[in-house]
């Protein structure tokens, strides 16, 4: 999400000192900076203090996204300890990681997906999920705040004359998040006292780091016509992108042009995936193991991968399974991860050799599931970037324009792939990978080798690896880029919002016995509508309920590019438009106007600066206002049914 508000030149002189980016990640939080006021000044990544171990403060690149609930006895005051507080408010980090290995029942981890998942109230306190009762419970959005407190904290510590609140900071989320969870990421860091805040997605700061690396000769590295695949595997999300290489008055500009669904699949999965390969080892050998032994060995395994990928020399390393309670000697369990079970595992498991045509499997789920993170059914990482290439075949407009933008030589006569026949998929011509699970030489070789093989089985070329990035700090260093980006200096990435949204209307027809009215969709923003932005919803007079509880359904496509606002749909592919969570409001009912009224209104609809979608109510009589945010507000019910829905509540002024 690019923001259009480049700021003005008395800003510049009077404005923060630093452009301060922070990649707060599902595993790994990272916190960069730039002096804006120094030419020659360029991108840092702070070390971050923090406890490693009880009484220890070491300093690291990263802050791990990991929250541990001490027991009351567990830890004295004394080794709690930071260089900024003899009592901080939580343990966050190395040492929450650590402990958490040991006591998985008190450890919040990834509590970023959690904060995406529409189907809790991100709101309340329920993690650690699944803990006993005594285990104090924090929210999704809570956690993320204290993540975010820390990194306040050792800001104004180290640069005690310029507090973090009065900086520039970006913060970086998934492309692929929706307004409602961008809108909690930016209320959190409102919540920590953040005053000038950005969200920028991830896969474009990535894009930005790059670009700053390069020194300027990123201009060499790709043409106009280009398309570059952003590949970005963390501990928690798969997020993809695509960005094109435009041409605009002779200098070659940046545009994203289609991002990829929201794939609850990473390095989490794939420590998960190896805990449950050793308890079948294990109970080969007739040991069964608890569900909480197998939590601990996840952690456990973590380590083990990171060991293993980074040393193919390595053969195994050894993972003790904790036992409770038993005094005797010998009586833990002791395992061994080895070289080939992490190769055929991950490499095999997450990153099958498939053809372009075959896409993720979706089984039909059982009617309970374990309250849970909604994680991608299907293992298979590259199956979900063929599904996502073939999906936005035609995000730079038709096939054949397609094929000329990626093989210079398909209109000159005997060149190869004169007439090729295409597979129907976008052909990226560059890739760009991101994220601590490409780091393993293994399985960014793996995937760049598959998706070349896509690429020449429909006779395109091969498409180059941009390179030179340290793939766990280079989203929040791009970020910190992007402030200089934002003060005109540096090169844009044009964006706008990556889906269409459409509200659902209730068809006016004859009601039929057991049968709801259809659903109809009106566009109020179309596919790359500019935040900043507003726009007139052309269309007929639409009655609006006020006083009483009612309910907005919006969809969203990433596929439907044409459909200008005011576009009225009354059928659609299922494949083509995604429902999202609905919005619960009452609007309040002004002087002169009773509850219940319908009120005739024409719509307008807005982009805020950070990405959320705004809905305006105009009366038609009298021109009045009603607003409709798609944002996550807090909803009081006495309604126990409601209490894990998310209550996506709105914001509603009226004037």
């Amino acid at each position: 999400m690019d923001q259009n508000n480049t700021l003005n030149a008395d800003e510049l002189n009077t404005g923060p000192k630093f452009s301060v980016g922070i990649d707060l990640g599902t595993t790994h939080c990272v916190l960069s900076f730039l002096d804006t006021t120094d030419e020659d000044a360029r991108v840092e990544v702070m070390p971050i203090p923090q406890l490693t171990a009880p009484g220890t403060v070491e300093t690291r690149s990263q802050l791990g996204s990991f929250l541990y609930q001490p027991h009351e006895h567990e830890m004295n005051s004394n080794s709690r300890v930071l260089p900024w507080s003899s009592e901080p408010k939580a343990l966050v980090g190395a040492i929450a990681r650590n402990l958490g290995s040991k006591t998985p029942i008190r450890l919040i981890a990834s509590a970023k997906s959690w904060l995406c998942h529409s189907g809790v109230n991100r709101r309340d306190a329920f993690l650690p999920a699944g803990s006993p009762e005594e285990v104090e419970k924090v929210s999704p959005l809570k956690t993320t705040e204290l993540y975010l407190e820390h990194l306040k904290d050792a800001w104004n510590h180290t640069h005690p004359e310029h507090k973090l609140a009065d900086q520039d900071v970006t913060i970086t989320v998934p492309a692929s998040f929706d307004p409602a969870a961008r809108d909690l990421t930016a209320e959190a860091a409102r919540n920590v006292g953040f005053e000038h805040l950005t969200l920028l997605e991830e896969p474009q700061a990535a894009l930005y780091s790059w670009i700053d690396n390069s020194n300027d000769t990123w201009r060499d590295e790709v043409n106009v016509g280009d398309v570059v695949l952003v590949v970005d595997i963390g501990g928690g999300t798969t997020d993809l992108s695509l960005v094109e290489v435009k041409e605009d008055e002779g200098n070659l500009t940046l545009s994203r042009i289609a991002v990829g669904e929201h794939i609850l699949l990473g390095g989490d999965n794939m420590d998960l995936a190896l805990a449950y390969r050793l308890k079948m080892k294990l109970a080969q050998d007739s040991k069964e193991l608890a569900p909480w032994q197998v939590q601990a060995m996840t952690h456990a395994c973590r380590d083990a991968k990171e060991a293993l990928l980074n040393d193919a020399e390595l053969q195994a390393v050894p993972i003790v399974v904790p036992s409770r309670g038993s005094k005797l000697l010998g009586a833990t369990l002791k395992t061994e991860l080895t070289q080939q079970e992490v190769q055929q595992t991950l490499v095999d498991g997450f990153f099958p050799q498939i053809a372009v045509t075959e896409h993720p499997v979706q089984k039909a789920r059982g009617a309970l599931t374990q309250m849970g993170l909604p994680y991608a059914q299907d293992a298979g990482i590259t199956r979900h970037i063929a599904a996502f290439l073939s999906k936005q075949a035609n995000a730079l407009g038709g096939a054949s324009e397609q094929q000329q933008d990626f093989n210079p030589f398909a209109n000159m006569p005997g060149m190869p792939g004169a007439d090729a026949p295409t597979a129907d998929f976008i052909k990226p011509s560059a890739i760009l990978f991101n994220g601590g699970v490409l780091k393993s030489p293994l399985l960014s070789e793996r995937l760049s080798s598959t998706i070349n093989a896509w690429l020449i089985s429909a006779e395109a070329e091969s498409a180059k690896q941009l390179s030179g990035l340290d793939l766990d700090l280079a989203v929040a260093s791009g970020a910190s880029y992007y402030g200089s980006v934002r003060r005109g200096q540096g090169v844009r990435i044009r964006g706008g919002i990556a889906s269409s949204y459409y509200v659902g209307i209730e068809s006016a027809m004859p009601a039929i016995p057991g049968m709801a009215p259809p659903m109809e969709a009106l566009c109020v923003a179309p596919f790359g509508m500019e935040e900043g932005s507003s726009v007139q919803v052309p269309s007929q007079e639409f009655g609006l309920v006020i006083g009483q509880p009612v309910h907005f359904q919006f969809f969203g496509s990433t596929t439907r590019r044409e459909d200008e606002a005011g576009t009225h749909l009354d059928h659609w592919a299922p494949e083509d438009i995604d429902e999202l969570p609905e919005i619960q409001v009452t609007l309040p009912v002004s002087e002169g106007r009773r509850e219940g009224e319908v009120v005739p209104v024409t719509l307008a609809s807005r982009v805020t600066e950070l990405g959320t979608l705004y809905l305006e109510a105009i009366a038609t009589d009298n021109g009045q206002k009603w607003h409709v945010e798609f944002d996550v507000r807090e909803e009081t019910s006495s309604d126990s049914e409601n209490v894990q829905q998310d209550s996506t509540q709105s914001h509603h002024h009226q004037h």
